[in-house]
């Protein structure tokens, strides 16, 4: 793997992630696809927001409004 932002989306594509946005809310789900502005399409999404989880099945991640990426071990 490169050191490159995409490579690293490209490298967690069909993999579950977690994405922390401005608003720290954390979002997690399995990358479908993603574009050069970092907007994310994740699939079996979950928002944590406090103390509540909110199940959708798809949901479009805007790439300006997204803080933090990382692959999801569990």
């Amino acid at each position: 793997m490169e050191n490159r932002p995409l490579d690293f989306l490209n490298f967690c594509k069909d993999k579950k992630v977690v994405v922390i946005n401005k608003n720290k809310l954390e979002i997690k789900g399995i990358l479908v696809s993603f574009d050069i502005h970092i907007n994310l399409v994740l699939k079996d999404a979950e928002l944590y927001d406090r103390d509540k989880t909110i199940k959708k099945k798809d949901i479009f991640l805007r790439g300006d409004d997204i803080v933090l990426v990382y692959q999801d071990k569990k």
